[in-house]
C-alpha cells in the first residue's frame, strides 16, 4: 500500500470532511446542560455508519455511548476513544462568530468543540475514508468507543467499561487528544492527570435580606463560603486537607528527563498570559515543568451569589456556591480526595457547607518507552518532519485510567490542537493545515498496527 495514495485522498477531499465536521459542530451537545446530546449521538452513529462501522448508541445511565466496530485485516485492534459532548460555549459576548455557527477564518474553523473533540473525531473518520478508498479494507480493526460525558467527569463511563470488556477488547487506545505544542512540534500525551470536581453550597436564610435590615445580625452566606474556601489553601499554596499529600508520588526519573527535554515555556506563558511571575516564586524551567503536572491542585472555578448585575442592589444573599476542581497526580483518587473535604471543612466549623460531587477520574499513565508509544512517535516523522516529543503527563484530566484499569491497552494521541485551540475557552478554533496532518499521522498509525 502506498501511503502516498492516502495522503492525496485526505488533501483532495479535505473540503468535504470539513463540511462533514462543520454539520457534528453546529449541533449543540453540551452535557453540563444537557443540550442536544441524543442528537449529537445519533449524527455521530451515522457518520460511523456511512464508513461501514456495525452501530450500537448505548445506555449508560446519562449521555449514550456511540460504539463502532469494522473489521480489517488480521487480528490487531485499535480502539479510538473520542467524545460529542462539548464545554458550554458561555461567555457568549466573547466570540467573535456565534458558538455553533462553524465559521472559517484565516486558515482556521472556529466553533465550539472543533478543537475538544469533535475535530478530531472527523479528522480520523477522514483518514478511515482514505484507506477505505486506496484499499476497500483497513488494515486493522478498529472500535470506536464515542461518549457523551467526558466534559462533565465521563460520570458513567466506568461502569459501562467494566460491563463490556469483551466487546470493547483492544490492543492499543488512540485518545481523543493529540497534536502539536507552540514550536509545531508534534507531542505524545501519554498520562492525565485525575481530577475531583465539587460545588460547595452554603445556605444561612430561606431568602435574599435587605442588607441594612440584616446585615449585623443575620449570617451572610456569601462570607460563609467565602471563609470556607480561604481554609482550603495557605498563602504558600498548600492544600490543607487532612493526608491531601500523603499518596502522592514523585514523577520518575525517566519522566523527568524527558520533562527537560521540553522547550523553555516561563516566557512564552509570560507573553502569552500577561503573566509577571509564577505561584511559589518558581524561577527554574524544569522546576516549573514538574510542578505544572505533578503537583496537585484546588482550584476555585467560579463563585456566584447575591446580585452581580449592573448598578448597586444593597442585599444580603441567602445562598453562595462555589465550583472547585482538584486536580490530581498519581496515587491520589477522587473518593479520597472527597473524604479529606469533608474531614476538613467538619473540622473547621463548616458542617453547614454542603459538597455536591460532580464527577472525577483518578490519574493514569502509559509508559512513555512503551512500543505503542514509539508507533505513533513513528507514525509522525514524515508528516511533520520533525521528531515528536514525548509528555509522560499533562494538566488535562480524563478517563484513561479505565481503559488502561478494564481494557489494559497503552494510550498514545494523535489529532489536530495546537497552542491556538483555546479549547474550553470562547473562540474555541483548529488549524485546517493541522487538521490535514492530524488525519495523515491517524492513517500512518492504522498502517503501523498491521506490522506491530
Amino acid at each position: 500500500m502506498s501511503i502516498k495514495k492516502v495522503d492525496a485522498y485526505i488533501e483532495d477531499h479535505l473540503e468535504t470532511s470539513i463540511e462533514e465536521l462543520s454539520r457534528l459542530c453546529a449541533q449543540p451537545s453540551v452535557a453540563a446542560q444537557n443540550l442536544g446530546i441524543e442528537d449529537c449521538a445519533r449524527m455521530a452513529a451515522d457518520s460511523l455508519e456511512a464508513r461501514g462501522f456495525a452501530v450500537q448508541i448505548l445506555p449508560t445511565g446519562g449521555s449514550p455511548v456511540v460504539f463502532g466496530e469494522r473489521k480489517g485485516r488480521g487480528d490487531r485492534t485499535l480502539i479510538v476513544y473520542d467524545h460529542y459532548d462539548v464545554q458550554p460555549p458561555e461567555p457568549l459576548e466573547l466570540w467573535k462568530t456565534p458558538a455553533f455557527e462553524p465559521t472559517i477564518r484565516e486558515g482556521r474553523l472556529y466553533a465550539r468543540g472543533v478543537a475538544d473533540n469533535k475535530g478530531n473525531f472527523v479528522g480520523r473518520l477522514h483518514a478511515i475514508d482514505a484507506f477505505l478508498d486506496a484499499e476497500g479494507e483497513l488494515p486493522c480493526n478498529v472500535k470506536f468507543i464515542v461518549e457523551g460525558e467526558e466534559e462533565i467527569g465521563s460520570v458513567h463511563l466506568e461502569p459501562f467499561i467494566k460491563a463490556h470488556q469483551t466487546m470493547l477488547a483492544g490492543d492499543v487506545c488512540v485518545w481523543e487528544v493529540g497534536g502539536v505544542d507552540h514550536e509545531n512540534t508534534p507531542i505524545q500525551m501519554v498520562g492525565l492527570r485525575g481530577i475531583c470536581y465539587v460545588e460547595l453550597h452554603a445556605r444561612t436564610a430561606n431568602q435574599d435580606v435587605h442588607s441594612g435590615t440584616g446585615g449585623s445580625i443575620f449570617p451572610n452566606a456569601a462570607w460563609r463560603l467565602v471563609w470556607a474556601l480561604a481554609s482550603l489553601k495557605d498563602k504558600d499554596e498548600n492544600i490543607l486537607l487532612p493526608g491531601f499529600y500523603e499518596d502522592v508520588i514523585p514523577p520518575t526519573k525517566r519522566e523527568k528527563e524527558l520533562l527537560a527535554q521540553a522547550p523553555d515555556m516561563m516566557a512564552y506563558y509570560k507573553e502569552k498570559y500577561d503573566l509577571d511571575h509564577f505561584l511559589k516564586g518558581i524561577e527554574d524551567e524544569l522546576e516549573l515543568a514538574i510542578e505544572a503536572v505533578y503537583e496537585p491542585t484546588c482550584t476555585i472555578c467560579g463563585l456566584t451569589s447575591g446580585y452581580q448585575g449592573e448598578g448597586t442592589k444593597t442585599v444580603l444573599p441567602a445562598e453562595a456556591r462555589a465550583k472547585v476542581d482538584f486536580r490530581l497526580v498519581p496515587n491520589q483518587t477522587p473518593d479520597k480526595v472527597l473524604s479529606q473535604l469533608r474531614e476538613h471543612l467538619d473540622a473547621h466549623g463548616f458542617e453547614d457547607i454542603q459538597i455536591m460531587d460532580m464527577g472525577g477520574n483518578p490519574p493514569a499513565k502509559t509508559d512513555p518507552d512503551h512500543p505503542a508509544v514509539q508507533m505513533a512517535v513513528e507514525a509522525a516523522k514524515d508528516v511533520y518532519e520533525k521528531p515528536a516529543r514525548v509528555i509522560p503527563m499533562i494538566g488535562g484530566s480524563g478517563p484513561n485510567y479505565m481503559f488502561q484499569k478494564y481494557l489494559g491497552v497503552p494510550i498514545i494521541s494523535s489529532g489536530a490542537g495546537d497552542s491556538e485551540s483555546r479549547a474550553h475557552a470562547p473562540n474555541e478554533s483548529i488549524s485546517l493545515d493541522l487538521y490535514v496532518k492530524g488525519s495523515k499521522h491517524f492513517a500512518r498509525i492504522l498502517a503501523l498496527m498491521e506490522k506491530h
